[in-house]
């Protein structure tokens, strides 16, 4: 009941947009009671909320490839080929939106699902040995994912393999411990490049080294938690 309510929910939205969505063609399509999906999920935004995170849990699944690096280029790969699309550039505009009811409630429970989601991660890596201790696992998800959204909703440039993986190795140059495909995979040099921001970001909050970590900048809370 559960996944088809899900995903008649996510092709309504699609087709009609969350202000005229109808609850009651969702159950139609679902083959559900409407009064099964008030049960399940109390209100419009609820049901939405866990549709979104649903599909994209869907579309952008948590990679486990065995390396941060690989880890993160998979987890970008996807999310560019999802927001790109245009299901998905729609519901990342809908998900902008700050007039719906219980709106923040319902993108906060997206968003802390699919960080603590991407946290996996990099809690796989610091057992690995690849991750410096103490990094904050949402805050990096957000460095991570945040040019994509940029480019897809101010700039409009593309969205290709080249930034994906400048944005992987930047973020590395600062999260990353020592190792040894760091240097091979370093970004380009240049005045106002990603090694030189990573070497800035380095002596800054979260990039700190592990043993200056109680010198780095105190951070606010990201909201997410």
């Amino acid at each position: 009941m559960r996944a088809a309510a899900l995903t008649a929910t996510v092709d309504v939205l699609f087709e009609s947009g969350f202000d005229t969505l109808s609850i009651r063609e969702i159950a139609k399509r679902a083959g559900v009671h409407v009064s099964s999906i008030y049960r399940r999920w109390g209100t419009k935004a609820e049901l939405v909320s866990d549709a979104l995170a649903s599909r994209m849990g869907l579309e952008v699944p948590t990679p486990d490839t065995g390396s941060l690096r690989e880890d993160l280029l998979t987890l970008l790969r996807a999310a560019a080929a999802f927001i790109s699309t245009p299901l998905g550039e729609n519901l990342v505009r809908m998900a902008l939106r700050r007039d719906l009811p219980d709106s923040d409630t319902a993108r906060d429970r997206f968003w802390t699902d699919r960080f603590t989601r991407g946290s996996v991660i990099l809690d796989r890596a610091e057992a690995r040995g690849e991750l410096r201790p103490g990094i904050d696992r949402f805050l990096t998800l957000e460095t991570l994912v945040g040019p994509l959204y940029l480019r897809l909703l101010l700039t409009r440039e593309p969205l290709n393999e080249t930034i994906i993986e400048n944005v992987v190795d930047l973020m590395l140059t600062g999260i990353a411990a020592e190792h040894p495909w760091s240097a091979a995979h370093a970004p380009s040099p240049g005045p106002c490049g990603p090694q030189a921001l990573g070497a800035i970001l380095s002596q800054r909050s979260i990039l700190a080294p592990a043993d200056d970590a109680t010198e780095a900048f105190p951070r606010g809370d990201s909201g997410m938690d």
